[in-house]
């Protein structure tokens, strides 16, 4: 059974977190659930959402508002809820490891999760953090408090430093060395970072729409040097190095 515990709150400008009290297995870092609002009001296809955290039977997710669907989900009452999950595949886990964290918009969603499980292993994690500007900026502090150095950047200037994380990260690869990048975010954010790590393993969660979630319908699709995968079952992690980002979606 799954069950919303309390109304969705709002952390940011057209973001809320959601609590929900879980029977389903312990998640991975880089995994997501497959959520319809209700079985008699929600349009057809269950939405995905990137795992926050999921910790004595709570998962939580943050959930961009975008539409109708999203909407509902926001203002949704305490109650049981339509879910599948945990799903797809999850990050890598280095231990003991110098690793840079890379996240953009809702992408940094799942990426705190792997920050915690990183921060359990023993490693030194720097992460960046972009948003358009401070107002989309969501719990800012917890991701703070899981890591050695955090940065945050706007691409407007009006909190960290100014422009496309990208740019920042641009920097610290020029002076730093890494054992692994992790990024999640606009497809061409990723795509840039990929361009970036040169010879560092780094591993993406794409964004794709998912339509099913367990492999079915094949509408994520992603083009890779070892043919078409599903990201929702192959994925949502992958080698950012093997996708061909010139046909992944904006």
């Amino acid at each position: 059974m799954h069950r919303l515990i309390e109304k969705p709150a709002r952390v940011s400008e057209g973001h809320c977190l959601l609590k929900i009290k879980s029977s389903a297995g312990q998640s991975l870092p880089g995994q997501f659930i497959n959520i319809r609002v209700s079985k008699l009001n929600d349009p057809l296809l269950r939405r995905p959402f990137s795992i926050f955290s999921h910790e004595d039977g709570i998962i939580t997710t943050v959930v961009k508002i975008v539409g109708k669907g999203t909407s509902m989900l926001a203002d949704s009452e305490p109650g049981e809820i339509d879910l599948l999950g945990p799903l797809g595949s999850g990050f890598s886990i280095m231990k003991n490891s110098r690793v840079l964290i890379v996240g953009g918009g809702v992408g940094n969603t799942p990426l705190y999760f792997l920050a915690r499980a990183l921060a359990e292993t023993g490693c030194d994690t720097t992460f960046l953090y972009g948003a358009r500007s401070r107002k989309f900026i969501y719990l800012a502090d917890q991701f703070r408090n899981r890591v050695k150095r955090f940065i945050i950047t706007t691409d407007d200037g009006s909190e960290g430093k100014k422009g496309p994380v990208t740019n920042s990260a641009a920097s610290l690869l020029e002076k730093e060395r890494f054992d692994m990048i992790y990024a999640c975010g606009p497809a061409a954010m990723m795509k840039a970072m990929v361009s970036l790590a040169a010879n560092t393993p780094i591993e993406v969660s794409v964004e794709n729409y998912f339509g099913c979630g367990i492999g079915l319908c094949f509408g994520c699709a992603v083009e890779t040097a070892d043919g078409m995968k599903r990201a929702c079952l192959d994925g949502p992690v992958f080698n950012g190095a093997v996708i061909n980002w010139d046909t992944m979606p904006d």
